[in-house]
């Protein structure tokens, strides 16, 4: 059985996708590239692919992995061809490896988000920015199945920073960028517990939604608090050598001769 892990993104209106039905779209598109599939046992099979910290119905992202079972060896290439070809535009895929780790998703420790602040003055955002990563803690509250519940969004934060629109997307009211670095912990800390965060201690309230984009996710270097690829070990991983009939690696020639005589 061969593994594949697949990043793909959610982009425009398909940010409003919700993990559901992108799992009704992703099976289809199985379907339509013919895809090998392995399959659960059971009554009711189900194609065997596990998904890895979706982002929020809403959020737009760059970086969304998942994790397929084969039952035959197909390129890793052609099948980000063929599945792209078949996915609806704003969801595709960008990247696809053969998986030779484990622990995908407990390699996903953290994201990096954009949010976007239209009507909010880059200065505004500035000082809000610095009051929240100034405080101890900051009390936030979401309302869950159970009820409301409160939490801590301060202590998941490594870093919030605030900065102007990049040059290529000029804008003609005020608007400011935050971009933040998430550590992924219990109970998860959300961009939307963040801005409830900023407007309680900065009264920072945009006057429009905020447009929020997850730029990446995965293993968290604390020493430069940067988010790394997910994917880089898999690619590292050299496949081991076949072995021979007598159990050696490689052929016979490369195996080594101990000298006449060495002790």
């Amino acid at each position: 059985m061969q593994r594949i892990r697949l990043r793909y993104t959610k982009r425009g209106r398909l940010r409003f996708t919700s993990h559901r039905d992108f799992q009704r779209a992703f099976e289809r598109a199985l379907r339509r590239a013919e895809v090998p599939m392995a399959y659960s046992a059971g009554f009711t099979p189900h194609p065997k692919v596990s998904y890895a910290n979706a982002a929020p119905t809403g959020t737009g992202s760059e970086a969304e992995y998942l994790e397929i079972a084969l039952t035959e060896h197909r390129d890793p290439v052609k099948l980000k061809d063929l599945l792209d070809e078949s996915l609806p535009d704003g969801l595709d895929v960008t990247d696809v490896v053969e998986a030779r780790t484990s622990g995908l998703a407990d390699r996903l420790q953290a994201s990096v988000w954009e949010l976007r602040l239209d009507g909010v003055p880059v200065e505004d955002a500035e000082r809000a920015a610095e009051a929240f990563l100034a405080a101890e803690s900051v009390e936030v509250q979401r309302r869950t199945k159970n009820g409301m519940r409160s939490f801590d969004a301060r202590a998941a934060v490594a870093s919030l920073q605030a900065s102007r629109p990049s040059a290529d997307r000029p804008v003609d009211n005020p608007c400011a960028i935050l971009r933040l670095v998430v550590r992924h912990v219990t109970p998860a800390v959300r961009p939307d517990d963040v801005l409830s965060g900023l407007r309680a201690v900065a009264d920072l309230a945009p006057p429009v939604p905020v447009a929020v984009t997850r730029l990446a996710q995965g293993p968290f270097d604390e020493e430069t608090g940067t988010v790394t690829d997910p994917l880089a070990p898999d690619r590292e991983a050299v496949p081991a050598a076949p072995a021979d009939r007598s159990g050696a690696a490689g052929s016979p020639a490369a195996a080594a001769q101990v000298p006449e005589g060495s002790a």
